[in-house]
């Protein structure tokens, strides 16, 4: 019998959640096959095997937390497909169990009093969505041959439970908690996931720690939405990558950095760590969460290899195919709320970053050309929070001078360099 342990994942992470188990009890498997799926504080990464066989028993359930090391389940390397225990923690528990007495052993009990005989056949992940949603197993129909609930049935069993309830003026059922709390009216308690707490005890981290401050411009954009105008189609066809407002933002971001340095820099006890490089990071927005992953010497990218990496970048975050390498490090991060239609915001540094740029929505706004004539411009409101300790006020309002300078006139990025 062979034990399914959780490997060595990276120097800084010990422990992990289990996503999801791709593989159950009785499923054959390759040398090298995915069977589950980890969730760690960075990125998802998934377990394979180091022997062929059938998977014999599962010690854990999707949403229980592991650590490198442990054992999670075993591989029978003789076993026929199908031939698994249902049952795989209690059989584990029992070849710990010390020689009982020779009476006759009952069937094992669940909760509710119905025998280990009457559970259905579950994946980890469905009985924990239904021990959530409250929902019986045995109710559940599913569309397995074998008869095996899986999480989708446990989905749709649900959502035609609230459709129904619906119909006859009910309000779908929902997880209540002491009334002296709420008033006894209906709550749900959702477990955030190990990527949000981290992201929570981050962020949270930067404003104990940082002395942050925003300070705010606006661009007109109106040279940068004429360039792209008539460079769209040609360099779309040259390139295979359309042109977006991305790698105008990283051009002039790098050209900014390089005239006040600062900026680009990280405080490490009392010393600062002035860096040569333009490693920046593109902040994207997940089902799970935000992540960060990192555009690698960008001063040495083309506009096309820019707006290629960045289009790369957030198909494997959305994906969650991120490594530990594409998320490390970065010196300066620039976040787009405007994707989502914010007009202003104040985002929080990227530690142990010192500047993080939030570009937002471009809205048609009037503006005056000059002391008689006004006109209706595409407009951008910029931010720029930076911690104060090692960035004065002058450095970080220059910084958005030079940005606006740039942006409104594009050709200029190409002395830049």
């Amino acid at each position: 019998m062979a034990e399914i342990k959780v490997p060595e994942l990276a120097e800084s992470i010990t422990e992990g959640t289990i996503a999801e188990w791709l593989k159950q009890p009785g499923d054959k498997v390759e040398k090298g096959e995915n069977i589950a799926e980890l969730e760690t504080d960075k990125i998802n990464v998934e377990i394979t095997t180091d022997q062929s066989g059938v998977i014999q028993d599962l010690l854990k359930e999707a949403g229980d937390t592991v650590e490198v090391g442990d054992v999670i389940g075993h591989i029978d390397e003789s076993g026929e497909a199908g031939q698994a225990p249902p049952a795989a923690k209690e059989s584990s528990k029992e070849e710990n169990q010390p020689e009982q007495s020779s009476e006759p052993s009952q069937p094992a009990q669940k909760e509710g009093g119905d025998s280990a005989e009457d559970r259905p056949v579950a994946s980890p992940s469905a009985r924990k969505l239904a021990r959530e949603k409250g929902l019986d197993l045995n109710q559940v129909p599913t569309k397995d041959p074998l008869g095996r609930v899986r999480k989708e049935d446990v989905e749709d069993y649900e959502k035609n439970i609230a459709a129904s309830s619906a119909s006859q003026g009910k309000t779908a059922k929902k997880e209540t908690v002491p009334t002296d709390e709420f008033e006894g009216k209906p709550v749900e308690r959702i477990r955030m996931s190990r990527r949000r707490q981290t992201i929570a005890n981050r962020l949270v981290e930067v404003q104990q720690t940082s002395a942050m401050l925003t300070t705010f411009n606006e661009i007109d954009m109106t040279a940068v939405m004429d360039v792209r105008k008539r460079w769209k189609e040609s360099f779309q066809q040259q390139h295979d990558v359309r042109l977006g407002f991305m790698s105008f933002f990283t051009k002039a971001v790098i050209a900014s950095l390089k005239k006040f340095p600062l900026l680009n820099a990280e405080i490490s006890g009392n010393e600062i760590i002035q860096k040569y490089f333009y490693d920046i990071g593109m902040a994207v927005s997940t089902d799970d969460g935000l992540v960060v992953p990192v555009v690698r010497d960008a001063d040495r990218k083309s506009f096309a290899e820019l707006e290629q990496e960045v289009v790369d970048l957030s198909l494997k975050a959305r994906d969650n195919k991120l490594t530990l390498k594409d998320l490390q490090g970065g010196s300066f991060t620039i976040t787009n709320g405007g994707v989502f239609g914010s007009l202003l915001s104040t985002p929080i540094l990227n530690g142990p970053q010192v500047g993080i740029l939030g570009m937002h929505k471009i809205q048609w706004r009037p503006v005056a050309i000059d002391q008689d004539k006004m006109e209706n411009r595409p407009m951008m409101y910029v931010a720029l929070s930076y911690d104060h300790r090692i960035v004065d006020g002058k450095e970080a309002v220059s910084f958005l001078v030079k940005l606006k300078e740039l942006l409104e006139d594009p050709e200029s990025l190409l002395l830049e360099g």
